[in-house]
């Protein structure tokens, strides 16, 4: 098992253990399947950063309380998709803040955030394709776009460069 994923494993069982939930209700609450849960809090599988945003929105936690720890880049699609949490989410100032690295042709889905949720995305290199509840957006290198999170929302990295970007 890899330090992110012990990392997550041992995020995720603390949570559970301190929400007092089975296997059962957090797989309800979160959507994701009970074997996944397990998997995941056994250290088993690597989860994808869509399940770990389902798991997140389900619990009403941040996605960084997942991920708590030294700042190692999360991977996903095969690793062009890297996730480093700079700044894990703080309650009393009610932000995280993300590093994201896309390569070409790179995709990610995210599932609709709680109820004003809002994003703030700067794209630092590249140029990021977003799509919020069906609309697309593009937004290039010195540019930044803001919206409300609780709807469907996809990340591409758009054209041939590595996008780079900060999420707030």
């Amino acid at each position: 098992m890899d330090a992110m994923s012990s990392r997550i494993s041992e995020n995720l069982r603390q949570i559970r253990k301190e929400k007092k939930l089975s296997l059962d209700s957090m797989a309800e609450q979160t959507g994701v399947s009970k074997s996944m849960l397990g998997q995941i809090e056994r250290g088993e599988s690597s989860p994808t950063v869509a399940t770990l945003w389902k798991i997140a929105t389900g619990l009403h936690i941040s996605f960084t309380a997942l991920l708590k720890g030294e700042v190692s880049p999360l991977l996903s699609d095969e690793g062009r998709f890297r996730l480093f949490p700079f700044f894990p989410y703080d309650a009393e100032r009610r932000f995280e803040m993300l590093s994201i690295e896309l390569e070409p042709g790179t995709r990610s889905e995210s599932v609709p955030h709680e109820d004003g949720t809002e994003e703030f995305v700067l794209v630092f290199e590249g140029a990021l394709r977003l799509t919020v509840d069906g609309v697309e957006y593009v937004v290039e290198a010195g540019e930044g776009i803001r919206y409300l999170a609780n709807k469907p929302h996809i990340y591409e990295c758009h054209g041939t460069q590595k996008t780079k970007i900060c999420m707030v």
